[in-house]
């Protein structure tokens, strides 16, 4: 299980800053981020070394945090290689709410964080497809 930090933010000057400000006096590293916004407000969703302690870090702080759990797999780099991992999600049905990804290193393989709407029965296609499912120690640790 990969834990996942969700953070509610005004669309406004500073406020990512003040995110970033905040993990970082707790010696708190970010692995990944993704941000969706409106003009109004963002959704800041933040992949960090200790989940646990960023989610009170920033609650301390004021914003409005929460955890999810997302799917972590590694997947060859390589064109279609993304693709055939969502192919098998559409087959059984499975909506992906959400996607975002990032390269280790150059040559290697991709890792997709991802949630889903039936996360136990995402999890068993894809170890069935002999996908590679990452457990959070491997993400926050890299």
């Amino acid at each position: 299980m990969v834990k996942q930090i969700s953070l509610f933010l005004e669309n406004k000057c500073g406020r990512l800053v003040r995110v970033c400000q905040t993990l970082g006096k707790a010696k708190i590293n970010i692995r990944a981020l993704s941000i969706a916004d409106t003009s109004d407000f963002g959704i800041l969703r933040l992949i960090v070394d200790r989940p646990e302690e960023a989610l009170s870090t920033l609650k301390n702080d004021g914003f409005m945090a929460t955890e999810t759990e997302v799917i972590a797999v590694e997947i060859p780099d390589t064109p279609g290689g993304l693709a055939d991992v969502l192919a098998l999600m559409e087959e059984d049905g499975i909506n992906i709410e959400y996607l975002y990804s990032f390269v280790e290193k150059p040559a290697q393989d991709a890792l997709i964080l991802m949630r889903v709407d039936q996360i136990e029965q995402a999890k068993k296609i894809l170890q069935e497809n002999q996908i590679p499912l990452i457990d959070g120690d491997r993400i926050y640790s890299l």
